[in-house]
């Protein structure tokens, strides 16, 4: 959803728990362009309903997932790992603690309908983002024809009412035979719910899916992602185990911090809580061993205001 290189956030894999912290400025090259904040129906678009709705394999009550894993570690398939954040309908706020509750079929394209397998909630966390891992559904006859894969959403903002959608994947070869993810206009309109996978160093295929919809949620105050003020250039091995190393850009003398996040948005780790100068910075951690491998999030905040975030991984 929104446009891809501007509103998507450069979510990128799991993190830290990182002691060990050494900043030294390193040479600052050309500044980015100031990236302003565009709302509009191409870059700001509300999420949909999908026309088949909620169709007849829903079951309440699905668990709460653990470390944002809805597929079980031996489950078969094709890995897949969705991330995002939460939007009001002006795209001016994220909205956290939003249920988001997910089920399809495996990869015969079957689905459990006696207990929860490949079912459950996630909900966004204070900075509105949420993220899990699958696998990629398989395909089943509807009819004479086979649906594509796709993904049933529930998700109900704090407050305001469910809207039951689904998402499906670009490139399927059954998206334009099919009643729903074939609509590209209306209430239906199925086209910014189809999203693109690339495949990441271990494997697994990953996408972006920004959730935009009614409801009340937390300010972003001026431009979007600020990268006037300060951005992540660069964090590598990602994902790492034993180290990994960050570089990071101030673009005005800045009270600067640098946290690493989980999945509930609790800080697991303080790296950079110091004033610095227009600069460019490198940070190396040395997570300590009680840190549980997952998925992380690297926050930047420029005299206490959000501008870049990025997705981690730590592995095993």
């Amino acid at each position: 959803m929104k446009d891809s290189k501007n509103r998507r956030r450069f979510l990128k894999n799991v993190m830290l728990g990182a002691l060990s912290v050494v900043s030294v400025p390193i040479s600052l090259k050309s500044l980015p362009e100031k990236v302003s904040k565009n709302v509009n129906s191409e870059n700001c678009p509300p999420l949909t309903l999908d026309a088949y709705g909620q169709g007849p394999f829903y079951t309440a009550n699905a668990p709460n997932l653990q470390n944002g894993q809805l597929a079980d570690v031996n489950e078969l398939g094709q890995r897949i790992q969705i991330s995002g954040q939460v939007f009001n309908l002006e795209c001016s706020e994220i909205i956290p603690n939003t249920e988001i509750d997910i089920w399809h079929a495996d990869d015969s394209g079957v689905y459990d309908n006696v207990g929860y397998n490949l079912r459950g909630k996630v909900f966004s966390n204070n900075q509105g983002i949420y993220t899990f891992e699958t696998i990629k559904p398989g395909f089943y006859l509807n009819g004479s024809t086979y649906r594509p894969s796709h993904i049933h959403f529930k998700i109900t903002p704090p407050g305001f009412s469910s809207l039951i959608t689904q998402l499906y994947f670009a490139g399927d070869p059954y998206i334009t035979s099919d009643f729903a993810a074939s609509m590209n206009s209306g209430v239906y309109d199925a086209t910014h719910r189809i999203i693109p996978l690339s495949l990441n160093s271990l494997g697994i295929w990953e996408g972006t899916w920004d959730i935009i919809i009614d409801g009340n949620g937390i300010s972003l105050n001026t431009d979007y992602l600020h990268l006037d003020k300060g951005m992540i250039y660069n964090v590598s091995p990602n994902p790492f185990n034993e180290i990994i190393d960050i570089e990071y850009g101030v673009f005005m003398n800045s009270d600067v911090k640098l946290n690493v996040i989980d999945l509930s948005g609790n800080i697991i780790a303080e790296l950079s809580d110091i004033n610095q100068n227009m600069g460019k910075y490198s940070v190396s951690w040395k997570p300590e061993s009680y840190i549980a491998p997952g998925v992380y999030f690297l926050t930047l905040k420029i005299n206490d205001l959000q501008v870049h975030y990025i997705k981690i991984v730590k592995e095993i």
